[in-house]
């Protein structure tokens, strides 16, 4: 059964990025581009996370009460100028991430980490899921001493609930490069769509139940 799954999530990704070449050519030459640098306001945080494709990522973060923005993009590697082709098929060294800009007074670093843990297997050493690479290593880039330091409480609290070490790296954040703009909000507008969408970021958002929760329940 577990070889039979596999085969289903290959083809399924397959014909996700048929579905996503189609629709790359039928873009505009702004949707290809970088979307903007997330902003971050005065009294609010931000911390970087790689967890796998971060369509699903940015899925989560984007139903979170506190949330501000959850922007998909890539840190780390030589690019001086990542773009999702440099990352996916030259393997410059870049993870895809999901930059969280959040309001300390509503939701905390330690709430955004226990979901950061939920949303994908912190033990998997070879990417997530069916999705296999460096790109998609899961990765904690802290922006500050006091993130770095609460990440690491918060990887020796959660390992307890793994019988696998966890393989989550925390590291400084380095240059935050924010994904064309085609990838940005990609399960809101193309969930009904995009059967990557359908058959394993829904399924994700119910199985840790964000399903019904709306878009930047701030």
């Amino acid at each position: 059964m577990k070889n039979i799954t596999k085969v289903f999530l290959a083809v399924l990704a397959i014909t996700g990025s048929m579905f996503l070449l189609i629709q790359n050519n039928a873009m505009s030459a702004e949707n290809k581009s970088p979307a903007p640098q997330p902003v971050v306001a005065e009294g609010h945080k931000q911390i970087t996370l790689g967890a796998g494709c971060f369509w699903c990522v940015e899925a989560v973060f984007h139903r979170l009460p506190g949330v501000i923005s959850a922007t998909s993009g890539y840190m780390g590697g030589t690019d001086p100028q990542p773009s999702y082709k440099s990352v996916i098929y030259e393997n410059t060294g870049e993870v895809e991430v999901v930059h969280v800009v959040y309001d300390p007074a509503k939701i905390s670093t330690e709430t955004v980490l226990e979901w950061f843990w939920k949303a994908h297997d912190p033990t998997q050493t070879d990417g997530q899921g069916n999705d296999k690479g460096h790109q998609y290593l899961s990765y904690i880039f802290a922006h500050t001493d006091e993130e770095l330091n609460a990440s690491e409480t918060s990887k020796k609290a959660i390992q307890a609930k793994f019988k696998a070490p966890i393989a989550t790296k925390i590291v400084k954040a380095e240059k935050f490069f924010p994904a064309e703009v085609y990838h940005q909000d990609y399960y809101h507008l193309n969930g009904n769509k995009d059967p990557y969408c359908k058959a394993v970021i829904a399924p994700k958002l119910d199985k840790i139940g964000l399903t019904d929760k709306p878009k930047l329940a701030k």
